[in-house]
């Protein structure tokens, strides 16, 4: 095989993107070792100043002003709108990208968020750009700002997005369905009294795990309040992300808590916590979602961002692996009789089994071997 640089293109708003990216890396080090492998985020300061300018406007937005997000990500969802602000991405990032694959001296090129994906395929439709193109979609649903017709291969989380991808034009040929990559370490199998052991937890009592995302965003406090209305004994296991003020406020409730709370902050051992969870209330992000699928856990999901992770939402409600909180004040109700139903939880694991794809890192990596090789 001759040997072939790869540049895998992330980008910071949130930790899906990088998960992704991270895993595709480490499965591709796993099979070539001797690989010339840079994984660069698109969204650094380091990379480009005004595309993380865009990143700090984007948070701002979801923080403040979520509704004016949920319009904006609703008026570019169709062909027309959307790929004039394709356009617009694309020539205002094109020379960032331009930069970044000259750097690493790219033979094949993997996104894993739609920006640096403008950007490279902006490039390619100007003969600028003679690197192979794959695109990871990171999210269950599928918008128009993904979508571009110089990409030579789409990895898609499921089949309906491959046929909403077909009926936008793109050729079959260029698009696999491998679920979304997530790293090894969810699926493995766990002795989980050993772990409950470890972190010092006891068993026969339901053991809740909440997180926020790698932003620390989802409502955690307020799910934190609702399980203290709750009479029952429980466990809670709290990951609050790179948000430090939530992981402060979450550890000064802990002392007046009824129910026994462990705090982490952002967590490198995610998978033995959902390997003992009883249940996962979490917002929607799709790596999130995908690792607790992995792992045949069940999920309670809240707060979703306007757009993406809302039809994350319904993908995994319809699919019965999750149940979607509408109203803040439901928690609790809802995480009791998830909880005190044997049957409901042993429906929902055997649907997650059905769903869920732990060797989409391994599958993307199939193809990028054989453009490899």
């Amino acid at each position: 095989m001759t040997q072939k640089n790869i540049l895998i293109v992330t980008a910071s708003i949130g930790s899906g993107h990088n998960k992704a990216a991270a895993a595709i890396s480490n499965e591709l080090k796993t099979r070539y070792p001797e690989a010339h492998i840079s994984v660069v985020d698109f969204m650094s300061p380091d990379t480009a100043y005004l595309n993380d300018l865009l990143k700090e406007i984007y948070l701002k937005m979801l923080d403040f002003v979520p509704g004016l997000y949920k319009f904006l990500y609703s008026f570019t969802a169709g062909p027309v709108k959307g790929t004039s602000v394709q356009t617009l991405l694309a020539h205002f990032m094109k020379h960032n990208m331009a930069s970044i694959v000259k750097k690493h001296q790219a033979d094949i090129i993997v996104c894993t968020h739609p920006f640096p994906c403008a950007a490279a395929a902006y490039l390619k439709s100007k003969n600028e750009l003679e690197a192979k193109l794959f695109t990871v979609v990171t999210d269950f649903c599928l918008h128009q700002i993904w979508i571009y017709k110089n990409v030579d291969m789409y990895f898609v989380a499921h089949e309906q997005l491959a046929r909403e991808l077909y009926a936008k034009g793109l050729d079959k040929n260029h698009v696999t369905v491998t679920g979304i990559p997530i790293n090894r370490n969810f699926t493995q199998e766990y002795d989980k009294k050993m772990l409950i052991k470890k972190f010092a937890l006891q068993e026969n009592m339901p053991i809740i795990l909440i997180m926020g995302g790698g932003l620390g965003l989802g409502g955690v406090q307020t799910a934190l309040e609702a399980l203290e209305t709750l009479t029952v004994p429980m466990q809670i296991l709290v990951v609050t992300g790179a948000n430090v003020a939530l992981w402060s406020e979450v550890n000064s409730y802990v002392v007046h808590s009824r129910h026994s709370i462990k705090v982490w902050g952002y967590s490198h051992n995610i998978n033995e916590l959902m390997a003992i969870a009883s249940l996962l209330i979490s917002k929607p992000g799709a790596l999130t979602t995908s690792e607790a699928m992995a792992m045949e856990l069940p999920m309670v999901l809240q707060t979703p961002i306007p757009g993406p992770e809302a039809e994350n939402a319904d993908y995994l409600v319809n699919n019965g692996v999750a149940v979607l909180i509408q109203k803040q004040e439901q928690i609790s109700d809802i995480v009791k009789n998830v909880i005190n139903d044997p049957d409901r939880l042993a429906w929902m694991k055997e649907k997650a089994r059905e769903l869920k794809r732990p060797d989409a890192a391994q599958k993307i990596v199939d193809v990028i071997a054989y453009y490899m090789e």
